[in-house]
């Protein structure tokens, strides 16, 4: 799978809604109705397959969705709409639109090698988080039992001095000391 065809998880299913297949989904978009502009979800991991959102709604507390099964028909039974809570909610990367000038998609910063001002290796991006103010790199250093995590701040100026995704490395201000 090439760079271009990766999928990127943008929510999951984390429930059932009603009689009738209906889901409920977690959004990890911004705003979270973002989901809904993509009308082809793959659902699922290894054993997933590409579903057709049938229809949704944005609710106070989530969205709410119709998709359709493996056989292409709209999902219109609890106990098969069951089935499916847990998966993620994936689109290929080609889908999503190009990021902002300065702004990156968190899945984009994967693998990406973090070194320090003075070319120090930091680690690499294994995964990313918020903390309620700013994203956070979550790096990771080493293999097996020697291997150490370092979160660092994803603040663009005063800690991450720059992001380089087609070289995948990020220069931070930051000490392997921290």
């Amino acid at each position: 799978m090439t760079a271009a065809q990766r999928r990127v998880t943008l929510g999951r299913v984390a429930g059932v809604f009603g009689i009738k297949g209906w889901v409920k989904i977690v959004s990890n978009t911004r705003p979270a109705d973002n989901l809904l502009k993509y009308p082809q979800w793959w659902l699922g991991a290894e054993d997933g397959y590409l579903a057709t959102l049938v229809d949704a709604k944005a609710q106070v507390n989530g969205i709410i969705a119709q998709v359709t099964g493996r056989d292409g028909q709209p999902i219109a039974d609890r106990d098969i709409a069951a089935r499916l809570v847990g998966r993620d909610i994936a689109v290929d990367r080609s889908e999503l639109p190009p990021a902002p000038a300065g702004s990156y998609y968190w899945a984009d910063l994967l693998g990406c090698v973090v070194t320090s001002k003075e070319d120090e290796a930091l680690g690499t991006v294994t995964a990313m988080m918020e903390n309620g103010v700013q994203d956070v790199l979550v790096l990771t250093d080493g293999e097996g039992e020697a291997a150490k995590e370092r979160l660092i701040p994803f603040v663009q100026g005063p800690i991450i001095v720059s992001v380089d995704i087609d070289a995948k490395r990020i220069v931070a201000d930051w000490s392997p000391d921290y």
